[in-house]
């Protein structure tokens, strides 16, 4: 398994990857102070009480939340199981698969678990961004109360403005943001380190002992605060998901030098503010500024929440193109916009939809506050699914032993179910919508993949045997006519549709048949004579020819381009001229529903419309238009 190369071999140039993984993978996580630890003090009427007792027991919860969740799971373990230079979700179950894949029955149990760890992930993908930008837009209350009335049409104006930049490319927009989330991070410290300086006896708080006092001594009231200590975490999924962006080094280099030191300071830096003035607690981040850097400070919030959305945009980017490898989704248009990093992609639809949600849910809940009702389910169910294909995969991947497992369970798995246990109380104020966007995605997911199968079953009756089909055609001695016609397939063992309707329809073939059938390496770009492979399919003098073109990460899938490079490579017996002029044929028959079907009726329908609604293969492929011809047969679901 070979990991994406970075661009990280030199120090200095690890450094810059890191500033530009800073812009990209921890806003996240990076913008919870605005709105953590002022959620714990407003649950279910102020449970938790301003004292020291209390104080102490939630930043000792929070601290060793970050810690144990992100340092040790996510840094330290889970960046180490990477599918070929991805993570995320996804990547970790189709690694989980590859390695259980002699086990036909765990393999689909593992594909479950990976749709719907994916699922939530989509559901934190739209809340992430409405909550982020309105927490800070709404500092406006504070600083400049007269237009605190504008607070939704300019968060509003500035998500739209996000997503419109996606197509840049995670790495630009990366370069742009870095350096304002170097900023961010320097004033968080600073900003905390004040108050920490003035009442160091809140260092206390980092010690565990509080957080388990916290929780024997007040059961009913640790278990509410839960719900809100949560949001120190949220990003961590989403950091994972990165990791094919920026690659993992930079990532942990960027996190242990810079952001859990500044968060850390600045969790402090609260609790010491709401200790030393309880009625703080209403905005203890904001009130924490003094007044006259709080408007610079929200200016600065509002950038670093804009960049806190890039990290679950990205991240659902890679986790789409994943899904789409899987068979998963239909085909998307994927844009590279890397020509180093593979994991660097843009998703045009995908980015459409998202912008769609996060203004919908937005303009429903209308304030952070009542949006964090319904944050903390889809980022808790992510990381539980996390931690189960992590214990899943360790014996095989790293050797572990059952007491090695069973401690990354109980540890892992234990604090994560208290976190989703707490957050099931939201459900009725707001939980239910990260909920319904996640089973939304997962009828999508299981009914494209259902579906799919029973097109591939049915095409294959269909295609029926290439070695078989090329003999029936030497025995019909049928009329040639002159030119190239190329058949994009995915193999070479059955024959295209378009193939076989254009000999059944026309009774003719062209002179010259090539059949292509595509993959993408893990690397930027395949060299020339790696690049194809030949095969004659039996015969010399029949004028069919199969050709497997492997095309890296960064190439964009050109079969014209790529084929005429295989005449210059001297791989295919052909003049490189000749495919000016050469007939590429599609096999793309229409889907036609059946009574006889194993899907409902619904379900058949949503599946024909997620086919129609697939990126355009000629588009894909850079087929010419004008010599592109889609034939084949119906195909029955």
């Amino acid at each position: 398994m070979q990991p994406h190369r970075h661009p990280g071999g030199r120090r200095g140039s690890l450094m810059v990857v890191a500033v530009a993984a800073l812009g990209v993978v921890f806003g996240d996580i990076g913008t919870s102070p605005l709105y953590a630890l002022k959620t714990v003090f407003l649950l279910d009427d102020g449970a938790v009480r301003a004292n020291e007792g209390d104080v102490f027991g939630v930043i000792s919860l929070m601290f060793w939340s970050i810690t144990i969740i992100v340092s040790i799971k996510y840094l330290g373990i889970l960046m180490r199981a990477d599918n070929d230079g991805e993570g995320g979700v996804m990547a970790l179950a189709a690694l989980a698969q590859r390695l259980y894949a002699k086990r036909a029955g765990k393999a689909g149990i593992l594909l479950v678990i990976g749709i719907v760890g994916v699922s939530l992930f989509y559901g934190d993908s739209i809340i992430t961004p409405a909550i982020s930008v309105l927490s800070a837009v709404e500092g406006l209350h504070v600083t400049v109360p007269a237009i605190s009335h504008l607070v939704i049409p300019i968060a509003a104006v500035i998500l739209v403005g996000l997503f419109l930049v996606q197509r840049y490319g995670t790495g630009r927009v990366g370069v742009l943001f870095g350096p304002i989330m170097v900023l961010w991070f320097v004033v968080l410290a600073a900003a905390g380190l004040g108050m920490v300086i003035q009442f160091p006896s809140v260092l206390l708080g980092l010690s565990p002992s509080y957080a388990v006092v916290f929780i024997f001594s007040h059961p009913a009231i640790s278990f509410i605060a839960l719900g809100a200590v949560v949001l120190v975490i949220t990003g961590a999924e989403a950091l994972y998901a990165d990791m094919g962006h920026f690659g993992r080094s930079p990532i942990r280099r960027a996190w242990f030098f810079l952001v859990f030191p500044a968060l850390t300071i600045n969790y402090l830096g609260q609790a010491a503010l709401v200790l030393h003035d309880p009625a703080a607690k209403a905005n203890p981040f904001f009130l924490l500024i003094p007044d006259w850097g709080r408007l610079p400070v929200v200016i600065l919030a509002t950038a670093a929440t804009v960049i806190a959305s890039q990290a679950v945009i990205s991240g659902a980017f890679s986790l789409s193109r994943q899904a789409v490898q899987l068979g998963l989704l239909p085909p998307l248009t994927v844009r590279q916009t890397s020509r180093r990093e593979g994991g660097q992609v843009y998703l045009p639809a995908i980015n459409a939809l998202l912008l769609i949600g996060v203004l919908a849910v937005m303009l429903a809940f209308g304030s952070s506050d009542r949006l964090s009702t319904a944050y903390g389910i889809s980022v808790t169910g992510a990381l539980v699914v996390d931690t189960l294909l992590l214990v899943l995969v360790a014996r095989p991947l790293w050797g572990w032993g059952p007491w090695k497992m069973a401690a990354a369970a109980i540890v892992f798995g234990g604090l994560e179910l208290a976190f989703l246990a707490g957050n099931l109380s939201k459900i009725v104020n707001g939980g239910w919508v990260p909920l319904l966007i996640a089973g939304a995605v997962i009828l999508v997911m299981t009914t494209w993949r259902r579906g799919r199968l029973l097109v591939q079953e049915d095409r294959k009756k269909k295609e029926g045997s290439l070695q078989q089909f090329i003999e029936d055609i030497r025995a019909k001695n049928l009329p040639r006519v002159p030119g190239i016609a190329v058949f994009p397939h995915p193999n070479k063992d059955s024959t295209p549709l378009a193939l076989r309707a254009n000999v059944e329809h026309n009774h003719v073939l062209h002179e010259s048949v090539i059949i292509v059938s595509m993959s993408t390496a893990s690397v930027p770009h395949v060299p020339p004579l790696e690049a194809f492979t030949y095969d004659e399919l039996g015969y010399t003098d029949d004028g069919i020819e199969h050709l497997t073109i492997r095309f890296g990460f960064s190439d964009k899938p050109d079969i014209p381009r790529a084929l005429r490079a295989a005449c210059y490579a001297g791989v295919l017996p052909l003049d490189a001229r000749d495919f000016k002029e050469a007939s590429y044929f599609i096999s793309r028959g229409a889907i036609r529903t059946t009574k006889k079907s194993s899907m409902v009726r619904w379900r058949r329908s949503l599946f024909v419309a997620l086919a129609h609604n697939a990126a355009d293969p000629a588009a894909r492929f850079g087929l010419p238009a004008l010599r592109t011809v889609t034939m084949g047969s119906d195909v029955e679901i």
